[in-house]
């Protein structure tokens, strides 16, 4: 059944009226006239992570949006598991129209360099879109966990050597290479504890069921507001805007240490130029007006949008950066 303007219209829109309930016209058309017409109905972005994680907040917040901005809705849908790569690999196997796209994560350019056989090629299998955001984790102890600041944790985790517990979101998540890059500038050795997603593992922390772990700052911050978590470091570069007074690891001792989790769209490979174009000027829009980036900031993470070219490159660039990180640090999939 062809989908049409019920408004009316005179060229594409009369052709589309004409051969309603007979045959599906939109294939018919040609490839602009299809991209001007995107999207005629709802279109799914999948986000590998839980729901309350960083991705899936990010993505609820820029689909609404762009349900605003096209005029249909924007489903956000968790396929949950293996660090994201189910819903990756769905939408690597979902049709080239449009209609299901990915919410990509670090998680995605760490996994090449961790599993020997993925189905699916990141860069040859798909059409970056754009980046949405960019945030640090924090570096996060159990309450009761006698360590005030990085120094006293290291020295901790020295005189118990190898008994502290280290959660993450999944293997190959940022959440896991910030432990384990951790490790490697400390020379201190924690059992990593894989959760399914940044939201759980902060939890488990604030439960003291392991004793520290680096999630995102929109999953530690209630904890920490209710006194079951301390935040010791944020991982970033620069001190997070949300929490100014919690210090960078840099600024604790570990000289160099950045690392910092990010968001971003894409479809799969074969999603026409036009089609891509025209959610790329979306998002770029929709993250960079004054109310969505105060709430970005707000969640701890800071807008960033670029074109598909420079997320394609920036993709590139991440995955040989996690395949160093795996290669310094014997990283393996548990």
């Amino acid at each position: 059944m062809c989908m049409v303007n019920r408004n009316g219209g005179h060229g594409y829109a009369a052709l589309a009226a004409l051969c309603a309930g007979l045959f599906p016209c939109i294939g018919l058309l040609p490839a602009s006239a299809v991209a001007q017409a995107y999207p005629v109905r709802p279109v799914r972005m999948l986000v590998g992570f839980t729901s309350g994680s960083g991705a899936d907040a990010t993505a609820r917040a820029v689909g609404q949006k762009l349900s605003d901005v096209f005029g249909q809705p924007f489903i956000i849908e968790n396929r949950v598991g293996a660090s994201g790569t189910l819903a990756t690999e769905r939408v690597s196997q979902s049709q080239a129209d449009g209609y299901t796209l990915l919410v990509m994560t670090g998680a995605d350019t760490a996994q090449p360099a961790l599993r020997a056989k993925l189905p699916y090629d990141l860069q040859k299998d798909f059409a970056p879109v754009s980046m949405l955001a960019t945030g640090p984790l924090l570096l996060v102890v159990h309450a009761a966990l006698p360590a005030q600041n990085v120094a006293e944790l290291i020295a901790l985790a020295n005189a118990r050597a190898g008994k502290l517990n280290c959660g993450s979101a999944g293997v190959g998540t940022a959440t896991h290479f910030a432990g384990a890059l951790f490790n490697l500038k400390t020379r201190v050795k924690t059992t990593h504890v894989p959760f399914k997603g940044g939201v759980e593992s902060a939890v488990a922390t604030a439960a003291g069921d392991i004793d520290m772990s680096f999630p995102g700052i929109p999953a530690a911050v209630p904890l920490l507001e209710r006194g079951k978590l301390r935040a010791l470091a944020v991982t970033s570069a620069k001190r997070a805007t949300l929490l100014p007074v919690v210090p960078t690891l840099d600024e604790s001792g570990l000289r160099g240490y950045e690392l910092v989790s990010w968001y971003g769209v894409s479809a799969p490979t074969g999603v026409s130029n036009e089609i891509i174009t025209r959610l790329n000027a979306a998002i770029g829009k929709v993250v960079n007006v004054p109310a969505m980036k105060d709430w970005l900031i707000k969640q701890g993470f800071e807008p960033q949008t670029n074109t598909p070219a420079q997320f394609a490159a920036f993709i590139g660039r991440e995955i040989a950066q996690g395949a160093e990180l795996v290669k310094a640090t014997g990283l393996k999939v548990e």
